[in-house]
């Protein structure tokens, strides 16, 4: 959402595109499907942008805003993996138009988050994978294993969706969750913890 409201401010002729929002939630009441809204979303505020035009739209909102998205906390814990010489992969629910952009500044050595379809030159907001969110990210983790026998595995995440795949790792850690995902996530015998910056 952050990414959809920085891009409407860079091109405010597609600000009255916002009428369509209620309709594309009241589906979402219906099948609960986040992937399903988030190409709707996509498609109805982003729809035909070019390439050109979303990478630097992507570039001018991670100059602006990613100090303040990832926390020092979070920096802190990058560098200490990326010192022990571990393997650092951005697994994200986010689309690829500006998730592997946040790798790369991060230095991650892999990002996989979720794809979004283009026509010819044309964003046109459809999914190219699953929605990389809840027992996807498990799928994801298992992939990883399979690619990376015998490493042992630490995961962070903040959401209620995340508890899945972090009690699939050695060294999980929810982070800055709301209380009701903190409690759920005590309860399933998983560390929190609350970072702040």
């Amino acid at each position: 959402m952050p990414y959809l409201a920085f891009a409407l401010k860079r091109f405010p002729a597609r600000i009255p595109r916002l009428w369509r929002v209620p309709f594309l939630l009241a589906p979402f009441l219906l099948h609960r499907d986040r992937g399903r809204l988030k190409s709707a979303l996509v498609r109805a505020l982003l729809g035909g942008l070019t390439r050109r035009e979303v990478t630097e739209t992507t570039q001018a909102f991670l100059d602006a805003r990613l100090t303040a998205l990832v926390r020092p906390t979070a920096l802190g814990a990058i560098e200490a993996h990326r010192a022990a010489g571990d393997r650092l992969v951005l697994l994200s629910a986010s689309t690829d138009f500006y998730v592997p952009d946040i790798g790369e500044r991060l230095g991650f050595d892999e990002v996989i988050c979720t794809g979004i379809a283009w026509t010819q030159d044309r964003l046109d907001g459809g999914l190219t994978t699953p929605n990389r969110r809840g027992p996807e990210k498990t799928r994801c983790i298992e992939r990883l294993r399979d690619a990376h026998p015998g490493l042992r595995f630490a995961a962070y995440g903040n959401a209620g969706s995340d508890l899945d795949h972090l009690l699939t790792v050695e060294h999980p850690l929810v982070v800055n969750a709301s209380r009701r995902t903190i409690a759920r996530a005590v309860a399933r015998g998983l560390p929190t913890a609350l970072w702040g910056g």
